[in-house]
């Protein structure tokens, strides 16, 4: 077995491969290929579909629960602000510049070496999957939502994504509403008393003002915003509809099914949402995930960015290297050290959980 210093040099330079190789959500190829040579390197059976790669621990065992460890390989496009060339890999005063670095790539090596790491463990209580999945920025259908279908019914999840290596023990859902409000088109210089403009500001001040009822105590109220409104095409032409785009940030305590019904129980406009699937997520701090990590330090707090654990219906944990501030940011960055440290916390966590 190797030991973890050579693991994580090995993930180090894997996450530069990765950075020097573009992978826009759906465009992953390339990026898919380096990942499988790695499970090739660290002899480990894989499997792939579109751009997402997964493997099971050697000693997998149908008849126990499944843990999953999970990160994405794709990346946003770059912004105008770089200074640096973003595929190109960059280590400077103890930082690793480049695209992805820091979302996810980061999360994404020290997660595989900390698979390998527990690869070939015997008589483990729980089974591991290593998935390494796709167009988790763009929410796409080829993600890891696709590879769920292939997998064992999962216990339990940690989605690496950049948190500090704290916990976070819960992620808002979202969901996005296009709502259409009525009225009767006319000519401006008439009496209309059926203006869908106007039809739509009692609308607009529900969104505004309505509580849900049910506060969560990690992620705190379900916030809904309206932010966006079109209508009309000529100075002098009532329209026969306004539209307003809706931003609701869905805490724990609801389904996205059921904010939906809600808001269709209180407004007589046309509302559909965009998608349903990516709800809330949390994991209960009595678990054995997050008791093994607060041993070890670490905090607990509710996360308002959105990720993969939207897709997953078991308890899961966001928790990996890197700061989400950094994300998307211009001259993306990670520490090393941070990488080095999460590799340690990985291992240290999942060994004190799988004991």
């Amino acid at each position: 077995m190797k030991n973890i210093e050579t693991l994580t040099q090995e993930a180090i330079a894997l996450l530069k491969s990765l950075i020097e190789t573009p992978s826009f959500s759906s465009e992953e190829d390339q990026t898919a290929l380096l990942i499988e040579d790695w499970f090739r390197q660290n002899n480990i059976p894989f499997e792939r579909e579109n751009n997402n790669i997964w493997a099971f621990n050697q000693y997998f065992d149908k008849s126990k629960p499944t843990l999953l460890l999970n990160s994405h390989h794709d990346t946003v496009k770059p912004n105008q602000g770089y200074t640096n060339d973003p595929f190109k890999a960059i280590e400077k005063e103890g930082k690793l510049y480049g695209l992805g670095s820091n979302d996810a790539g980061g999360c994404l090596v020290s997660l595989l070496a900390t698979f390998v790491h527990f690869y070939a463990k015997e008589n483990l209580p729980y089974n591991i999957v290593m998935a390494a999945t796709a167009e988790e920025e763009s929410s796409g259908k080829q993600g890891l939502n696709s590879v769920l279908k292939h997998l064992p019914e999962l216990d339990c999840a940690i989605v690496g994504e950049p948190t500090l290596m704290q916990l976070a023990v819960a992620e808002k859902g979202l969901l996005v509403l296009d709502v259409v409000v009525k009225g009767t088109a006319s000519h401006a210089a008439h009496q209309n008393t059926d203006n869908p403009i106007y039809n739509a500001m009692p609308v607009i001040q529900w969104f505004n003002s309505y509580q849900f009822e049910r506060v969560s105590e990690v992620l705190g109220p379900v916030k809904m915003t309206v932010t966006q409104i079109n209508a009309g095409k000529q100075h002098n032409v009532v329209p026969a509809e306004c539209h307003l785009v809706v931003d609701i940030r869905v805490n724990d305590c609801y389904s996205n099914v059921e904010i939906l019904e809600t808001v269709r129980q209180h407004l007589t406009a046309q509302i559909t949402p965009r998608s349903m699937h990516l709800n809330a997520s949390s994991i209960p701090v009595s678990h054995g995930l997050v008791q093994a990590g607060i041993a070890l330090g670490r905090t607990t707090y509710g996360s308002p960015t959105l990720s993969d654990q939207s897709v997953l219906s078991c308890q899961s944990l966001k928790l990996g290297p890197g700061e989400t501030l950094r994300s998307h940011s211009a001259d993306e960055f990670i520490y090393i050290n941070e990488i080095e440290e999460g590799i340690q916390l990985y291992i240290k966590i999942l060994g004190d959980f799988l004991n």
